[in-house]
């Protein structure tokens, strides 16, 4: 099992949260479909609970700001917040959520790429972010969809060091995005893929050991499938979309080793 217990490295994708309208809901869907388990936070955070896999943390859920989208955030780790933040804006993006503290846990802000995709930062705390990944429950991979995949490109190259590189057999605008220096790939970016018309938008891939399981569970929630199951180098894969209407996708390594973080 993939477990951590430091802080990520900056520029990797280390933590995924679901606002949502009724995360009571949301705990029952999700503890059937991807297996977790959920731990309440102190009453300072607003009904936030931790998604964990045994003793480790896999995502957060949380109430939805009045006005806010039901999604799930992908946060994305910095040493620094406020100075990414200034990187953000000086490249383009827009700070939606300015740099906070979240308690002892971390410091934070949410923004959007030039884009439009919103995204997260965590600065780590006594909370590292994500202590599960590449296992059943854990986050797997991260995908950006966007209209202008060039512009995003060059946006978190400028901002979080990202090299590209292509992969073979996807669409020609798809890329995965690595780490300077570092061949192994964090995620991708790439155009919407038949989704043209929703907003550009991170998606967060969770593990499951069974995707057919998975699946059904979802239906049975109440959730939808709006990616239908397929084959990849990596394993069968599926979209959703939960209850409330988030969009996640499962993946059940079937196939190659996922990248280690």
């Amino acid at each position: 099992m993939t477990i951590r217990t430091t802080p990520w490295p900056p520029s990797v994708p280390c933590w995924a949260d679901l606002s949502t309208p009724d995360v009571d809901a949301a705990r029952a869907f999700y503890a059937s479909v991807v297996g977790w388990e959920f731990q309440d936070t102190d009453e300072e955070f607003g009904g936030y609970t931790i998604a964990t896999v045994g003793d480790a943390a896999a995502a957060g859920v949380g109430p939805a700001q009045p006005g806010a989208p039901t999604a799930w955030t992908t946060y994305i780790a910095s040493d620094d917040a406020d100075k990414t933040a200034e990187a953000v804006a000086e490249n383009g993006g827009t700070v939606i959520v300015p740099p906070g503290d979240v308690g002892p846990l971390g410091r934070m802000f949410i923004a959007a790429d030039p884009t439009g995709a919103a995204f997260g930062v965590w600065q780590a705390g006594i909370h590292i972010g994500a202590g599960i990944t590449n296992e059943p429950g854990g986050m797997t991979w991260e995908d950006l969809r966007t209209s202008e995949p060039d512009a995003a490109r060059a946006f978190y190259e400028a901002v979080f060091g990202y090299h590209y590189q292509a992969v073979d057999g996807a669409p020609g605008d798809y890329t995965t995005f690595h780490l300077p220096g570092d061949e192994a790939p964090l995620g991708g970016i790439g155009g919407m893929f038949g989704a043209e018309g929703a907003p550009p938008h991170w998606l967060v891939y969770f593990a499951v050991a069974d995707a057919d399981a998975a699946i059904a569970a979802a239906e049975r929630g109440g959730g939808t499938v709006v990616s239908p199951l397929f084959e990849t180098p990596y394993g069968r894969m599926a979209g959703i979309a939960d209850p409330a209407g988030a969009l996640f996708f499962v993946n059940e390594n079937t196939g190659q080793p996922q990248p280690e973080r």
